[in-house]
């Protein structure tokens, strides 16, 4: 089954519930659903949601790259997403996945979410509080050697 068009989408009422910003994104948390870990937060289009719902894994919207970015795509690390909730406000999504490998992070880490705040307002500093479980240049080697070379001349 493939995902309708983006101009029939405008029109499905439960993407049009939603309260999207001014870039027509939405902000998208991941939680673990057997631990309730914050896995990692990113950002979803209309497209983005709707492959969600379609491939039952984790579709978000690549700010940077400016493109659909299917998670695990490069990593392998797929977040299977068991259940979607639409916040409050209507405003934040909520994905309770199920996340391949363990790790969610980019630096190989199970969340990223690693950084924890220990001290006061004045000599208080960031710590790693979660160890890195898999080297990222192990975990994206497979992508890089599939890239093809630049030569210069």
């Amino acid at each position: 089954m493939s995902t309708p068009p983006p101009s029939s989408l405008a029109k499905a009422k439960w993407l049009k519930k939603i309260h999207w910003d001014e870039h027509g994104l939405v902000p998208v948390i991941a939680q673990e659903a057997g631990s309730n870990d914050v896995l990692m937060f990113a950002w979803m289009n209309r497209e983005a949601l709707a492959r969600t719902v379609e491939l039952g894994e984790a579709v978000y919207w690549s700010r940077s790259r400016k493109k659909l970015w299917h998670k695990g795509e490069e990593s392998g690390h797929v977040q299977k997403v068991l259940e979607i909730r639409l916040d409050c406000d209507e405003d934040v999504v909520l994905l309770k996945i199920e996340q391949a490998g363990g790790i969610a992070c980019h630096t190989g880490r199970h969340s990223c979410f690693y950084q924890k705040f220990e001290g006061d307002a004045l000599e208080g500093d960031w710590q790693t509080a979660e160890p890195v479980l898999k080297d990222p240049a192990e975990i994206y080697a497979a992508e890089q050697a599939a890239k093809p070379k630049k030569t210069t001349p």
